[in-house]
């Protein structure tokens, strides 16, 4: 681990701005002030999974100066957290020199992101604190594969065209009773056993006042944490499957959207471990009679120049022509979108017609059968929105972001238009969504925008562990439309 010095790794290559510097004064303030025991230094991975170290809070502020050192394999995971390049290869398998020899790669603190964790505890006051944090290779120069700096770059491509991005969120989960963990060294498999867990509730009853009483005290200590980390929670609802969820947030712009979501996630799973409960934002897990869960992200541009929403308006059915281009950009890019907003094995099971989730690339006003969603009481509508509906809870939101971002861009650069609105979703002649991540990857691959956009080497970069991830699941499992024990043991712990 890295070690401060005169010159800190921060100072030496200018990384912070001024409302950094100012915020990390803040953020040693808070630490004496809570008398805090530890701070946790986190980054995002490429899958959204949250790894990083924890520090005694004492040397916390040298470290925030200095950087924490992390091994380059942790980028070369896929979702059983094996290598997947050959990283003791000239190159590493990645062409770059950094990344051979699991060499090291630094963690900077983004001091705007520092909280006090409600969940931790030492006689009764939370004894850690949290920082979200870039990365850097030790000459300085910025990780390419760090999905959170691909939204930077994203929100900045937006900013230049006089944009900003707003996004809510609305994320359906499972929450489970823990009966057996699987601790006995039988079940510490590569990647181990799934979880033994029993219901909640019995589901089937959409938004019953009952149904909710049943699951509000387990929910009750994930809503007070999620609040007490200053996240803008607008609902906590009860879903119509057995055990199922949904958290809605506020909107927010920009990074700070898929910063929630990122913790939102980390601390919904950690506080409902240590309440003997297992939460799980994989998409469609494997026990009998459970409804798949999605993400749904509502989202819209705001005008730099006048703050006002540049997708209200009535060029055609109550969009500006704005939005209109946008949408058209999210139905163009669907296929290879899907490779970030999906992107896992068992997301694509959620694809099926009449059952509230999409299956083609249409869209229409308030209609919950299409993949685009328009929101807006009236043209002019300052409230006018996009809820795309694509997605799974279990997306890195970065990446999911940033391809919003590049589709509506390249939509409104080409001037494309989304068609009629589909108002019989699941008859509609559109094209059909990836049937798998399979089919996803090919048209990621194949994308000239993404390409473009995400870069050529961060495409085949990800499209290189996912493509691992899916040889694995051909090479032991293979159910067709049903959930295999592959993808419980795969994703229903780490998601």
């Amino acid at each position: 681990m890295a070690r401060s010095s005169a010159v800190g790794f921060v100072e030496r290559h200018d990384l912070w701005t001024g409302e950094q510097a100012r915020a990390a004064k803040a953020a040693v303030q808070a630490i004496k002030k809570h008398k805090l025991e530890l701070v946790r230094f986190s980054f995002a991975d490429q899958h959204g999974v949250l790894r990083g170290k924890t520090v005694l809070a004492e040397d916390a502020p040298g470290l925030m100066q200095s950087g924490v050192t992390m091994t380059t394999t942790l980028l070369a995971k896929d979702t059983a957290h094996k290598t997947a390049f050959p990283v003791f290869t000239p190159g590493g398998g990645f062409d770059m020199a950094e990344m051979q020899g699991a060499g090291d790669f630094v963690m900077v603190a983004d001091p705007a992101t520092f909280q006090v964790l409600p969940w931790t505890s030492n006689n009764g006051a939370p004894n850690t604190g949290w920082f979200l944090c870039d990365m850097f290779f030790p000459n300085g120069k910025p990780v390419p594969f760090s999905t959170r700096q691909i939204l930077r770059d994203a929100l900045a491509r937006l900013k230049t065209a006089g944009f900003d991005y707003l996004a809510g969120l609305e994320i359906e989960f499972h929450l489970f009773k823990l009966e057996n963990p699987r601790l006995t060294p039988e079940d510490a498999t590569w990647p181990p056993r799934a979880p033994e867990v029993s219901l909640l509730n019995q589901g089937y009853q959409y938004l019953t006042e009952s149904r909710f009483d049943q699951i509000d005290a387990a929910l009750e200590p994930i809503r007070r944490g999620v609040t007490a980390l200053g996240m803008p929670l607008r609902s906590v609802e009860v879903e119509l499957g057995p055990s199922q969820c949904e958290f809605t947030f506020r909107p927010q712009r920009g990074l700070d959207a898929a910063d929630t979501m990122i913790l939102f996630r980390a601390a919904t799973k950690q506080i409902a471990r240590r309440h003997g409960l297992l939460a799980s934002f994989m998409c469609r897990p494997a026990q009998p009679n459970l409804f798949s869960s999605g993400w749904h992200l509502h989202q819209s541009l705001l005008e730099r120049k006048r703050g006002t929403n540049a997708f209200a308006g009535n060029a055609r059915e109550g969009l500006s022509a704005t939005g209109l281009h946008f949408l058209a950009g999210l139905l163009t890019h669907a296929h290879a979108a899907a490779a970030f907003s999906t992107p896992t094995i068992n997301g694509y099971k959620r694809y099926r017609a009449y059952t509230l989730a999409p299956d083609r690339a249409i869209w229409a006003h308030d209609n919950r059968g299409v993949m685009v969603r328009v929101l807006g009481q009236k043209p002019g509508d300052p409230a006018t929105h996009l809820e795309n509906r694509i997605g799974e809870p279990a997306a890195n939101p970065y990446l999911y972001m940033a391809s919003q971002i590049y589709a509506g861009l390249d939509g409104m650069a080409q001037k494309r238009d989304p068609g009629p609105s589909a108002d019989t979703p699941y008859e509609t002649k559109a094209p059909l969504l990836p049937k798998d991540l399979g089919e996803a990857l090919a048209a990621l691959r194949a994308s000239e925008t993404f390409r473009k956009n995400f870069g050529k080497s961060f495409v085949e970069y990800y499209a290189h562990i996912k493509e691992a991830e899916l040889a694995r699941f051909k090479a032991e499992a293979s159910g067709g439309s049903e959930v295999t024990a592959w993808e419980q043991n795969e994703y229903f712990d780490l998601f």
